[in-house]
């Protein structure tokens, strides 16, 4: 049977962990999984949907699908009446139009830090407080208790 590290967080301790800060939540599966839940409930997934589709635009490497990622997140999130519209300021909003012709991997990285700091400064702290994250976090309490007190 393979030893634990000492680094190793129990269920419990990383579900809880998700409270230290938006990153620590954003860059685990389930933590991600659970905010893009409460965001729905909210009607505000599209701000999550976004960051997650600029970090993934960040890493592409063809010229090619640069143009083509750009445009298809332009069209999904920053166009007027876009399925997916986020709410960024105008001036914002313009510059992207105007260089969404000859998009660089940073045409997107004023929007995504706004949308970043929404989430952060609104979304965040009301997800920790929701149903959702406190069910998490009970129900990971009694599943750890329960491996090792099998009595409960």
């Amino acid at each position: 049977m393979p030893v634990k590290c000492c680094f190793h967080r129990s269920p419990t301790t990383e579900t809880v962990a998700w409270s230290e800060n938006m990153d620590t939540l954003l860059t685990n599966q389930a933590g991600l999984d659970a905010f893009r839940t409460f965001l729905k409930s909210e009607f505000s997934e599209e701000n999550v949907e976004f960051w997650l589709a600029c970090e993934d635009f960040k890493k592409t490497e063809s010229a090619e699908k640069i143009a083509s990622k750009a445009r298809m997140i332009y069209s999904e999130f920053i166009e007027a009446d876009a399925p997916k519209e986020i709410n960024i300021d105008f001036s914002t909003r313009d510059l992207i139009s105007k260089n969404i012709a000859e998009p660089t991997l940073k045409c997107f990285d004023e929007a995504q830090k706004l949308i970043y700091s929404l989430m952060a400064n609104d979304s965040f702290p009301r997800f920790l407080k929701s149903e959702i994250y406190k069910k998490l976090v009970n129900s990971k309490e009694i599943g750890s208790h329960k491996k090792w007190l099998p009595f409960l």
